[in-house]
């Protein structure tokens, strides 16, 4: 099962006593499934699960010229974070194409940024060519595990393991606290649409905090989530996916990120593309679509218009909380308005689907 070249989260023992399906992921072994995709998505959506996420990446930034330089190389207004909020934003190369999407947290003397997973070396190096400046940047990604409790009942089970007032924590904050006697960092965010948490802590708590919160949960049948489950949960709330649905290809406007691109915050890379996609009008855009028949789409699928193709699915699934086919992909902007009748192309053959308003699923809890 386990190989010298991928790295083993300190989490993969609890994964293969709890029957996990273990694959290759951003030089990982990660749990695809458990008990099943399906089985649990609906636990994330009615009750609870707890995902092992230690694979995403985290730097601290560090300095003086540390805010000057996250507005330099950052899409949104980093200058608006208030300590211990989050932010989201992108970062973009100057043909306006996204290097990747991140958090940034504003903690006490510095801030943390959180990356996906595949984009760890490659942001690092990055940020590190662009640095000026008194920034110190440092990779903590190695040496951080990262928990998060997802699902309508996540604070109920964290209340249990800890004394912060999570009453008072809103949606995209954190704070510093003990959460089963050990000190770390939490914040009220995640990447499913349902409430709740994730945990920043050393490696060395791996096994305390995991134990913890499944034996805290047990009343609320808690069960540990695969990857399959997280990226239907999100796609259901069409947050993006770096490699599918936004790359060095696309830009934020296009994409539909235009609400974390601050063009009035002052100059950064890439906002000269952006403010002219912006001035201009893109050229194609990432649309929401329903399938009116039963089908899988699929990423790389063709979407087509009267049989002719205006664009490709970049995400697709059949979900599990609407019993529908539905996806994500591109099409040419003058095909992209709301209510638009449009065809995906699955094994040659065309089924009918229809261009919605975001998100698919509407009945998330999150705060």
């Amino acid at each position: 099962m386990s190989s010298p070249e991928l790295k083993k989260t300190p989490f993969y023992d609890f994964h293969l006593k709890n029957s996990a399906k273990m694959v290759e992921f951003a030089g990982y072994w990660m749990p695809i499934q458990f008990q099943g995709i399906i089985q649990e998505h609906r636990k994330v959506r009615s009750k609870v699960g707890l995902f092992d996420i230690t694979h995403m990446g985290e730097f601290e930034v560090h300095g003086k010229d540390a805010l000057a330089f996250l507005q330099k190389v950052t899409t949104n207004d980093v200058s608006k974070l208030k300590r211990y909020q989050v932010q989201y934003c992108c970062m973009c190369y100057p043909d306006g194409g996204i290097v990747d999407d991140l958090l940034i947290y504003k903690l006490h003397n510095y801030y943390m940024l959180v990356v996906n997973a595949t984009n760890i070396d490659k942001d690092f190096q990055w940020l590190n060519d662009n640095l000026f400046g008194d920034v110190n940047l440092i990779n903590k990604s190695d040496e951080t595990a990262l928990l998060a409790i997802q699902g309508p009942d996540a604070e109920k089970i964290l209340t249990k393991l800890t004394d912060v007032d999570l009453n008072k924590m809103r949606y995209y904050w954190s704070n510093f606290g003990r959460v089963s006697g050990v000190d770390l960092l939490f914040s009220r965010t995640g990447y499913t649409g349902e409430d709740g948490f994730e945990l920043y802590f050393s490696f060395c708590h791996a096994e305390n905090l995991w134990t913890s919160c499944m034996e805290a949960g047990k009343e609320m049948e808690i069960e540990p989530i695969g990857l399959g489950a997280r990226d239907s949960l999100r796609l259901e709330m069409k947050y993006a996916l770096y490699g599918n649905d936004i790359d060095q290809t696309t830009n934020p406007i296009e994409a539909g990120l235009g609400w974390i691109v601050k063009l009035d915050k002052g100059d950064f890379i890439g906002r000269d593309v952006i403010l002219k996609v912006k001035k201009d009008g893109p050229k194609r855009k990432l649309v929401c679509f329903v399938l009116k028949d039963k089908g899988f789409p699929r990423k790389g699928y063709d979407i087509q218009k009267n049989g002719e193709k205006i664009g490709k699915v970049t995400s697709g699934i059949f979900s599990p909380s609407l019993e529908k086919g539905i996806g994500v992909g591109y099409v040419s902007t003058e095909f992209a308005k709301l209510g638009e009748s449009v065809d995906i192309l699955i094994r040659g053959k065309p089924f009918s689907a229809e261009i919605i308003k975001p998100p698919f699923y509407k009945n998330f809890t999150h705060k």
